[in-house]
C-alpha cells in the first residue's frame, strides 16, 4: 500500500509538471506556419479610456495615458448564497517620481498652450512604463522620455502581453521622435541612467539557441546611449 501511494504521488508530480510546461508560453515562436503573424491586431471589443492628464515637472506638455476599461468579475457572498458582480475600474495608470506605469495602449501629448493632441504611436503597443528623465533635462536641456513596452507579438498568439518580448524606446517630451533603441527579438533586462555621463545604459538578452525561451544559455548584450547628443546612437560595450 505504501509503495502504491509513492507511485501515485510520483504520477501527480509528473502530471503537474507537464501541465506547467503546457501553460508556459515561449517568448519567441519560430513556427513557419505562423510567419507573418508578428503584428497583433487591436481588439475592437475593448473600450479605450484615458486617465486625467499628467504634467512632468518643468515641462510644457500634458501627457494623457490611454488604456482599456477594466471590468473584473468578483464573487460576493449573501445570506441567500453566492453571486457575482462586475467590478468596474476607471483607473488605468499610476504616477510617481516622473514615471507613469500601467498596461497602456498609448500616450497622448498636448502642449499646455494648445488644444491639439498628438499620439505617441499609431501601432498596437503595450506600454508598461514611461519615465521622464528630469536630471538629463536639468543639465542638457534635452527633455527626454524613456519607455518600456511590448511592440511585437513575438510568440505569435495574436495578442500583445507580458509573454512577448519587451523593448526600450526614447522620445522627446512632446512625444515626437519616437525611437526604438533595443534590437527586435532581444528582451530588455533592465536600464539605468548614469547622470554623471548623461548616458542611458541597458541590457538585453537574445535567444541565440533559438529554443523560444530566454535562459542562461543565451547571450546578454550591453549598450548605452549618450543623451546629451541630439542623435540617439546606440553604442555596444563588453564589460565581461
Amino acid at each position: 500500500m505504501k509503495n502504491s501511494h509513492i507511485v501515485l504521488l510520483g504520477l501527480i508530480v509528473l502530471l503537474l509538471a507537464s501541465c506547467k510546461e503546457d501553460r508556459e508560453k515561449p517568448k519567441v515562436s519560430y513556427d513557419a506556419s505562423n510567419r507573418g503573424k508578428g503584428i497583433a491586431k487591436t481588439d475592437s471589443t475593448l473600450i479605450a479610456i484615458s486617465d486625467l492628464p499628467i504634467q512632468m515637472e518643468g515641462t510644457d506638455y500634458l501627457i494623457h495615458p490611454v488604456g482599456d476599461l477594466s471590468i473584473r468579475e468578483k464573487g460576493i457572498k449573501t445570506r441567500y448564497g453566492s453571486s457575482s458582480v462586475n467590478d468596474l475600474s476607471f483607473t488605468i495608470s499610476n504616477y510617481g517620481e516622473n514615471e507613469i506605469t500601467g498596461f497602456l495602449q498609448n500616450l497622448k501629448f498636448q502642449r499646455v498652450d494648445s488644444d491639439s493632441i498628438k499620439t505617441l504611436t499609431d501601432k498596437p503597443v503595450l506600454i508598461q512604463t514611461a519615465t521622464y528623465l528630469k536630471s538629463v533635462s536639468d543639465k542638457t536641456k534635452n527633455q527626454i522620455m524613456v519607455y518600456t513596452m511590448v511592440d511585437m507579438d513575438t510568440n505569435k498568439d495574436g495578442k500583445l502581453d507580458t509573454s512577448d518580448i519587451k523593448a526600450l524606446y526614447l522620445s522627446e517630451i512632446s512625444g515626437g521622435k519616437l525611437t526604438k533603441i533595443s534590437d527586435s527579438y532581444q528582451e530588455l533586462i533592465d536600464w539605468k541612467l548614469v547622470e554623471s555621463k548623461n548616458c542611458l545604459y541597458f541590457r538585453t538578452v537574445e535567444d541565440t539557441n533559438k529554443n523560444g525561451q530566454l535562459d542562461k544559455m543565451d547571450v546578454v548584450h550591453y549598450n548605452y546611449v549618450d543623451l546629451s547628443k541630439k542623435n540617439w546612437k546606440v553604442i555596444s560595450y563588453k564589460p565581461v
